[in-house]
């Protein structure tokens, strides 16, 4: 079983949101030491919680960082973009780091209606450019000319080399699932955003429906599950108000900076509050070592998966590290800590 990472650079009250940049640099060195295959970085705007806003530019530091791990976006928002600059911008980061450079791509705004227009104020018809840019973009990424006729067919993305950047699609319902499998693309669902919800059926219409491409003959899938492990259950479910402390405030619309366990645990839950705490601690991949690992590596056979990556969110970055120190030793992997 192979573990990688999704970090999304969460901002923590009491310290300034530059520091969750350095804490995911940190953290990246930290998981490369610890034996992890990937470290993925997201994109988000306008948010309090979540303050990685450029993952190309935290990519590029990254994969200058470290030595082994793969490097990559979980994603890039390709309708904010175009398609050439994002192309340029990966065979860029696959020059910093030949072979270890991943470019996940979404479609989801990740953030709201209004700063989705503020990054780009004419995206068109998303549905219909989409699937466009996803295309344009798999050649310029390749280093494969564009078909015959089409209007950049004279255009290539630089620098050029001998290795690429591999791509994935990246969704949490079957939209992504049929866009991965017609492109034969490397899909990731992000099961720690839906719940779960439609995990089977997305994966199973991803193989079923795969069609076979020269970089990738056979379907490729993985998922991003959150988990957080600690020495004891106790300990893990005191770090984890954090997260309870969060949840409630993204359902009231709120996208604050995280608070620690102590002052999360002190606050007062109304009963409609303390339902959605039950509902979260119910479903959440929480605990000692041994239990979350058992709990990954069920999640894992039942969706007939070999890899899988994981998403962490503790307000201090010392227990996230220890986190995936503890899970690292548990699936034993090759580690040079």
């Amino acid at each position: 079983m192979r573990l990688s990472v999704l970090d999304q650079s969460t901002a923590s009250k009491g310290r300034g949101q530059q520091a969750a940049i350095r804490e995911t640099l940190a953290l990246a060195r930290h998981c490369d030491a610890l034996g992890y295959n990937r470290f993925w970085v997201s994109e988000h705007h306008n948010s309090g919680s979540i303050v990685g806003s450029a993952p190309e530019i935290l990519m590029a530091a990254i994969a200058a960082t470290t030595q082994r791990i793969r490097v990559g976006s979980a994603g890039v928002m390709l309708p904010h973009y175009s398609a050439l600059k994002v192309a340029e911008q990966f065979r860029v980061l696959e020059g910093i780091a030949p072979g270890r450079i991943d470019l996940g791509i979404g479609r989801a705004p990740g953030s709201d209606q209004l700063t989705a227009y503020a990054l780009n104020s004419n995206p068109g018809n998303v549905l219909e450019e989409f699937p466009r840019q996803i295309r344009d973009l798999q050649d310029w990424v390749s280093g494969t000319p564009l078909p015959e006729g089409h209007p950049f067919q004279r255009i290539g993305a630089h620098p050029q080399g001998p290795t690429s950047p591999q791509m994935w699609i990246l969704g949490s319902s079957d939209y992504g699932a049929h866009l991965a499998a017609y492109f034969g693309l490397p899909y990731a669902f992000a099961y720690f955003f839906s719940e779960g919800k439609g995990v089977e059926q997305a994966l199973d219409l991803y193989r079923r429906n795969y069609r076979p491409s020269p970089r990738y003959p056979e379907p490729i899938a993985t998922i991003c599950v959150w988990a957080l492990a600690a020495d004891s259950e106790a300990q893990a479910r005191h770090l984890f108000k954090t997260r309870e402390h969060w949840r409630l405030g993204f359902e009231k619309g709120l996208r604050d900076p995280l608070v620690s366990p102590d002052e999360a645990a002190a606050s007062i839950r109304t009963p409609q509050e303390q339902v959605i705490i039950g509902k979260l601690n119910k479903r959440a991949i929480v605990g000692s070592s041994g239990q979350v690992s058992a709990k990954l590596r069920e999640l894992a056979e039942r969706l007939n998966l070999d890899e899988l990556v994981i998403v962490t969110w503790t307000y201090e970055p010392a227990a996230r590290h220890r986190s995936y120190e503890l899970l690292a030793q548990e699936f034993g992997l090759d580690s040079q800590a």
